[in-house]
């Protein structure tokens, strides 16, 4: 029987960053299990225009760069740091696991293989073996299945369960002879369509728009089917190296918002003039928050869409007209519509991270997955109490409605209390490649100054943040 110390399942990104820090800060061994016959997850059936909305320099594994720190001198990113397509963000996680992990010895590796998650749980009521865990898994090729005895803990780096459009069927019905596809299918067009209908606001959506309005199609041929407006964060606030103190302050500026804030919807509206949160449409309250970022020129390229429609999820799509929660639009026969409705960052029931010999990633630091399996290894590495770990490892679920900016806000700043009470902690975060907001390069004077100053906003923006959590949670108690 194959033994080994940690199994995880999954090699997406998050198993992949968490498995990176358990080889540079222990000596143990690693299964990793995935079903892809490569490493990277999603991305290997990701649209092939996609490209991470977060500087290069933010994701990947702890130990190895992505990118080279390059500043885009074109299109609508310029300016700012660059952003890894799919295809390099694919080609990246496959030399991590050919050329850093396998030959290190201690990472034995079985893509094309299934394993259950729902047999975690099951497993782990199980007696345990004498040394260990016994699990198993199965080729999808050859069907041949694999006995492991786990020697420390199952890692479960699945259950945040990144789904994306060509994963699956529509949620609405199509008549025969509709042009659609998932958004993965614009890129392979042959023929062109009269207009082009983008189903879905979020990223994708966005990305979608761009991507028409980037190869010539006119802002008029494309109606967005928009159920919710969303908040964006201007990604020029959040960046890495020489931007290193704006981003800095962008994060002192939400604290003194949150603090001279007298509501909810103060708060808001103090954020938004502040530039922090961005809005595509000055007369639409955003409802929704999932931490999609946008620079000022990609804002400017969306706002040229005039056929924005605001009527709820799309129910059906017939050759002439498409029928919405809220009403029926017109459509064409050779209209090609665009799906971008799976959930990307399905919100899932918190769970422990720590819990006996299984271990369950998810986000530590609100939308920053990779950080957060990174940061995950390190506490299983160097901190041996359950407690402890479960402490300094909060889970902080995916922010869906607009307020949750609010929850997620709250819940870092939590996390950051317990992580800065420990010098050991605050090093290994000034240190880390993937903690965008720390830096172990000495701050300049003038920030120093505006630092310093901040703290009398610190403790007021977290007693505010509590104060509006409670209001949410009891309006959402009366609902």
């Amino acid at each position: 029987m194959k033994e080994t110390d940690y199994l995880v399942i999954g090699a997406g990104a998050m198993g992949m960053a968490f498995t990176d820090v358990i080889l540079d800060e222990t000596d143990a061994t690693v299964t990793l299990v995935d079903r892809a016959n490569r490493p990277g997850g999603h991305w290997n059936v990701a649209y092939p225009f996609v490209r991470l909305h977060q500087p290069s320099a933010f994701y990947g594994v702890n130990s190895r760069p992505l990118g080279s720190d390059r500043i885009d001198t074109d299109g609508w990113n310029a300016g700012l740091y660059e952003l890894a397509s799919g295809a390099e963000v694919v080609a990246y996680f496959d030399q991590v696991m050919h050329q850093q992990f396998i030959p290190s010895g201690r990472v034995t590796y079985f893509p094309m293989h299934e394993f259950d998650p729902a047999s975690i749980a099951a497993d782990s009521a199980q007696s345990e073996h004498p040394g260990g865990q016994v699990v198993s898994f199965t080729s999808t090729v050859s069907g041949e299945t694999t006995e492991v005895l786990v020697r420390r803990k199952l890692v479960d780096a699945t259950y945040m369960n990144v789904t994306v459009p060509a994963q699956r069927p529509p949620a609405y019905e199509l008549a025969g002879g509709v042009r659609h596809g998932p958004v993965n299918d614009l890129a392979s067009l042959t023929e062109p369509a009269d207009h082009y209908t983008v189903i879905g606001a979020g990223k994708t959506g966005a990305d979608a728009c761009l991507f028409l309005l980037r190869n010539g199609v006119d802002s008029d041929d494309i109606t967005w089917i928009a159920p919710r407006d969303s908040w964006f964060l201007d990604r020029a606030r959040i960046q890495p190296g020489q931007f290193f103190e704006t981003t800095a302050t962008t994060f002192i500026d939400q604290f003194r918002c949150v603090a001279e804030s007298t509501s909810i919807p103060d708060l808001f509206e103090r954020l938004e003039r502040a530039g922090i949160l961005l809005r595509l449409d000055d007369d639409v309250e955003p409802t929704m928050y999932r931490c999609s970022t946008i620079t000022t020129d990609e804002r400017n390229q969306l706002r040229r869409i005039n056929h924005i429609v605001r009527l709820g999820r799309v129910r059906g799509i017939g050759l002439d007209e498409m029928v919405l929660d809220e009403g029926v639009i017109p459509t064409t026969p050779n209209s090609f519509h665009v799906d971008c409705t799976a959930d990307g960052l399905r919100r899932r029931p918190t769970v422990p991270v720590f819990d006996g010999n299984c271990l369950t990633l998810q986000t530590v630091r609100s939308c920053q997955q990779v950080f957060s399996a990174a940061f995950i290894a390190h506490v299983e590495a160097a901190y041996g109490d359950a407690d402890c770990q479960n402490t300094l490892c909060g889970v902080i679920p995916h922010p869906n409605a607009a307020t949750d900016w609010i929850r997620t806000s709250y819940s870092n700043s939590l996390n950051s209390a317990h992580w800065n009470a420990d010098p050991a902690l605050t090093a290994w975060l000034a240190a880390a490649r993937l903690d965008g907001f720390s830096s172990s390069k000495p701050p300049s004077d003038e920030l120093v100054e505006v630092m310093l100053g901040a703290l009398d906003y610190a403790e007021p923006a977290l007693a505010k943040l509590e104060q509006y959590v409670a209001e949410l949670d009891a309006d959402s108690g009366s609902d």
